[in-house]
């Protein structure tokens, strides 16, 4: 298995703008919720995958990631390491650049999947931590 890069996990967060976070709803105690307020603090725009399609920040979420009708730039995985297979499976029908993974969060099959189709891909990590870590500006 490839492991993270800094200079993927540079690139990620560097040259994207439109983050489709899975998982993220209106509870505000979830990871998910804090890492999509960061990451528009950093001039990205968080689009809410999940069930229940809510709006956050005054941005429509949408039942699944087939649903946007425009394009993602990374798929951010907050979802059960058994669930992550065909959530990368169709953020690679969708053309997504990425996928990012939480920190605890891996299908190394569905990884390798996504790598083969020449999407960058990090694994196990957050970019709350990252982004720090690796650049300045962020």
């Amino acid at each position: 298995m490839t492991e993270n890069t800094d200079e993927v996990v540079r690139r990620v967060l560097a040259d994207t703008r439109v983050w489709a976070v899975v998982g993220l709803s209106e509870n505000t105690a979830r990871a998910a919720y804090g890492v999509a307020a960061y990451l528009r603090q950093h001039g990205r725009r968080t689009i809410p995958v999940h069930p229940s399609a809510p709006v956050i920040d005054g941005e429509q979420g949408y039942p699944t990631l087939r649903d946007i009708p425009f394009p993602v730039d990374v798929v951010d995985l907050f979802v059960r390491s058994d669930l992550v297979g065909p959530v990368i499976d169709e953020a690679v029908k969708i053309g997504a650049g990425a996928v990012w993974t939480q920190l605890g969060v891996r299908d190394e099959a569905a990884q390798a999947r996504a790598r083969e189709a020449g999407l960058d891909v990090v694994v196990d990590a957050c970019p709350r931590i990252e982004g720090p870590r690796l650049l300045a500006w962020y």
